[in-house]
């Protein structure tokens, strides 16, 4: 298929119109719902054109049509179409899926994050050990997790999703809120139980998320033995930026090869490979489903690398900016807010 059909899709917006979900090409957008007549003359009617949510769900037959199409255009074989073609700056961008049905979140999967976790926050078991040796530690025991252990994965509220260049609100009861840039995983096929090997044939595609956390909030200090309170602490309300677009899994590549930078108001935070997972992409597929059903448009948010909030003692301000980019998805840019009342 090559570079020449490459392609995105979003969801957008004009002022005071309902949203539509678009095709991409080039930082130029054109209504999925125009190209249904060319879909349809060429024989591969597009189906589910009212959003993203409902192109997922026939994703295999609809990427091999949206394929064809994009190609065309760009060889200029569709000059009506490409006459529609809008600059997505000039559109309201919204999360490319706004609400979707199941959102799962992986848990301390990056390596050198929870080692940094392990330095920074001594427990009564590494109390009496030396920085050093709290490193060894944590590597010692994020070894046997690769080998031997499982992901550990929990829900978020679709709640929580906002737009690429939304602002996040900081609930005013909350003094820690925190940053999580992630590698999302939209689902392109109905899976379950699906092998490892596997995996990779169900993702529609991939999108930048940053899964927000009101870190005071993760423990409940009153309930100790019911463990760690994720609706309390990850799903308010735009906590969960999603964007600018979702890119087919086909022109991104291998998933554990990507580059995850933050910046906070134009500092680097995060800045770390996929490649640093410790499970990745494939087997966290492999055991949501062996417990689930997954669902086309499902998001998985992957874990964070090193860098958040939690390591620097710096936990996100009213005023400040979030800039969150990964290989090949874009960069989403969200202005922080105080919760009003």
């Amino acid at each position: 298929m090559g570079e020449q059909a490459r392609f995105a899709i979003g969801t957008f917006a004009v002022a005071g119109s309902p949203s539509f979900p678009g095709l991409v090409i080039d930082e130029q957008v054109v209504a999925l719902a125009a190209l249904e007549p060319l879909a349809a003359s060429l024989g591969q009617p597009l189906v589910g054109t009212a959003s993203v949510q409902e192109l997922l769900q026939e994703w295999p037959r609809n990427f091999a049509t949206l394929s064809r199409l994009a190609e065309l255009i760009r060889k200029g074989g569709a000059p009506r179409v490409a006459s529609l073609l809008v600059p997505a700056n000039r559109l309201q961008v919204r999360a490319p899926i706004p609400q979707p049905r199941q959102i799962y979140c992986s848990g301390a999967n990056y390596r050198k994050h929870v080692i940094d976790l392990i330095i920074d926050q001594k427990s009564y078991l590494t109390e009496k050990m030396s920085a050093e040796e709290r490193r060894t530690h944590g590597e010692k025991l994020m070894d046997e997790r690769a080998a031997k252990g499982k992901p550990f994965v929990f829900f978020k509220a679709s709640s929580a999703v906002v737009g690429p260049y939304d602002s996040v609100v900081l609930p005013r009861d909350v003094s820690q809120p925190d940053w999580e840039l992630e590698l999302g995983v939209v689902i392109g096929r109905p899976a379950r139980r699906v092998p490892r090997a596997e995996a990779l044939d169900y993702v529609a595609g991939y999108v930048v998320v940053n899964d927000i956390t009101s870190r005071e909030l993760v423990y409940r200090p009153d309930a100790p033995q019911m463990g760690m309170d994720w609706m309390a602490s990850k799903s308010s309300p735009t906590f969960l930026p999603m964007g600018p677009y979702l890119v087919p899994a086909t022109f991104v590549g291998n998933p554990q090869d990507l580059r995850v930078t933050l910046k906070l108001n134009g500092e680097t935070m995060q800045d770390e490979s996929t490649a640093d997972m410790i499970f990745d992409v494939a087997r966290l597929i492999e055991f949501i489903s062996s417990y689930v059903q997954l669902l086309p448009g499902d998001v998985i948010c992957t874990g964070s690398p090193a860098g958040n909030g939690t390591h620097y003692n710096r936990f996100l301000r009213p005023g400040d900016v979030l800039e969150g980019s990964i290989t090949g998805l874009g960069t989403q840019r969200n202005p922080c807010i105080a919760e009003e009342g």
